[in-house]
C-alpha cells in the first residue's frame, strides 16, 4: 500500500476494520459490535430463513450461533480489497451444543467455509453477498434439517 496516498491508506484500513468487526461480533459473542459498522439500511443477501433485514436481523443470527455454538469463531483466511469493496474467504468453527436449523445438539465440532463480498460507503457496510458451505456443515453433523 506504499504507493497509495495516506488518506487512501487510512480509508482502506478503516474499511477493513469495519469488515473484521462484523466477524468479531460472532467470535467475541457481542452482537452489538455491528452497530458501529453496518449502515442502518445494510442489505444482507440472501437473508437466512426468518431473518429480519438490516442490523437487527444479523444480531438475531449472531445470537442464534452463540446459542448453538458457544465456542463459535470466524477465522479470516483472505481479504481482497479495493476502495469501497472487500472480498473475504473465511471459516466458521464451533462445537454444536445447541439446536440449529431444527437439529438438536450433536456435540460435534464443525468447520465450514464462508465466502463474502462487502460494499462499503462512509466506512460502513452497505451490502453483503455471502455463501456458506451449509452442505459441508450438515455432512459434519451427520444430518440435514427437515424440509417443509
Amino acid at each position: 500500500m506504499n504507493h497509495l496516498s495516506p488518506d487512501m491508506q487510512q480509508r482502506l484500513q478503516a474499511e477493513r476494520h469495519a469488515v473484521e468487526t462484523l466477524y468479531r461480533a460472532f467470535s467475541e459473542k457481542n452482537p452489538d459490535l455491528v452497530d458501529g459498522v453496518l449502515a442502518p439500511t445494510w442489505d444482507d443477501i440472501p437473508l437466512a430463513p426468518g431473518q429480519a433485514p438490516g442490523p437487527a436481523g444479523i444480531k438475531d443470527i449472531i445470537r442464534g450461533f452463540i446459542q448453538a455454538f458457544p465456542d463459535v469463531a470466524i477465522t479470516v483466511h483472505d481479504m481482497v480489497q479495493e476502495p469501497g469493496k472487500v472480498g473475504v474467504r473465511a471459516e466458521i468453527t464451533g462445537t454444536h451444543l445447541g439446536e440449529m436449523f431444527g437439529i438438536p445438539a450433536t456435540g460435534k465440532a464443525v468447520a465450514f467455509r464462508l465466502h463474502e463480498f462487502h460494499e462499503l460507503k462512509d466506512m460502513k457496510l452497505t451490502t453483503t453477498w455471502h455463501m456458506e458451505d451449509w452442505f459441508g456443515f450438515f455432512m459434519q453433523l451427520g444430518q440435514f434439517p427437515e424440509v417443509a
